[in-house]
């Protein structure tokens, strides 16, 4: 099991990843990845009980579908940094005939990608048929996702939601990102959702929250309660509270880091903010 200072370590490494790949190619989701960087790390560094010999099935392993793909710097680099490919593939993040596209896709083969993630709204249904394949099979592994708070907007989430409650799922933990911001500014300013909490309450979801989603203690103490709520009828739901571009002074407090690259200069200044504490690629 490592130690909170091994997953901060862990953690600001994948941060400085992030900078790297979205800055190497002037594109991509920055604010976003920062802002889940703590919860991957948890995930993948202690969480979830996987395998990173990588089979499309995942038999007899907990399962993990990320559904606002635009985040994938996060994923690729706690993917790469976890064993399923080598650390050197980062380099190639977005470019021509490369593995590690801007939203994950599928037909690469890429270890540890299970559905392409590009359209918002729709992992929470791929997961919940993960879930049910794997109760059929008898299979006790859990499976998780994670939305973002701005995708909650789309209609099919909404009715994955009702019907994983309906048929019982409990075998689901669903995580959303909440950072109250999106492409095109706050989410009360695009579309107010209101509660949150609520909302997946009055559609028969066990819900609980993590104030701190930026701090790796709080997150795994909420994983763990997450984990102790599954399998009692219910799907589980975790609001994540997190800040976008988290551990970047002047990427947070704002939506303007969404889907915006750092210049040299501003590279310069992220990356002294979170120094290399695995070795960069």
């Amino acid at each position: 099991m490592p130690t909170t200072q091994q997953l901060q370590d862990f953690t600001q490494q994948v941060r400085r990843d992030i900078l790297r790949m979205v800055h190497a190619v002037n594109s991509g989701h920055p604010g976003g990845s920062l802002g889940c960087a703590e919860f991957f790390t948890c995930l993948y560094q202690e969480v979830m009980d996987y395998s990173t010999e990588f089979t499309m099935d995942g038999k007899n392993e907990d399962l993990f579908f990320l559904s606002n793909g635009h985040i994938s710097p996060v994923y690729y680099s706690t993917l790469a940094r976890s064993g399923f490919f080598p650390v050197e593939e980062l380099a190639t993040f977005r470019k021509l005939d490369s593995r590690l596209q801007g939203h994950p896709t599928t037909h690469e083969d890429l270890p540890g990608i299970r559905i392409a993630s590009g359209s918002l709204g729709q992992g929470m249904s791929v997961a919940i048929g993960a879930a049910e394949a794997k109760k059929l099979n008898n299979d006790d592994k859990l499976v998780y996702s994670l939305h973002g708070d701005g995708e909650l907007q789309e209609g099919q989430i909404w009715e994955a939601a009702m019907y994983a409650a309906a048929k019982k799922v409990d075998n689901l933990i669903s995580t959303v990102d909440v950072n109250e911001k999106q492409i095109d500014g706050t989410t009360d300013e695009v579309l107010a959702m209101g509660s949150l909490k609520q909302k997946f309450e009055a559609f028969g979801w066990d819900v609980l929250e993590v104030k701190e989603g930026n701090n790796v203690e709080a997150v795994l103490a909420g994983l763990a309660e997450a984990k102790q709520r599954s399998g009692k009828g219910k799907p589980v739901c975790v609001l994540l509270y997190t800040e976008m571009g988290n551990g970047v002074d002047f990427m947070m407090h704002t939506h303007a880091w969404h889907g915006k690259a750092p210049n040299d200069e501003q590279l310069a200044s992220a990356l002294e903010q979170n120094p290399a504490t695995l070795g960069d690629y």
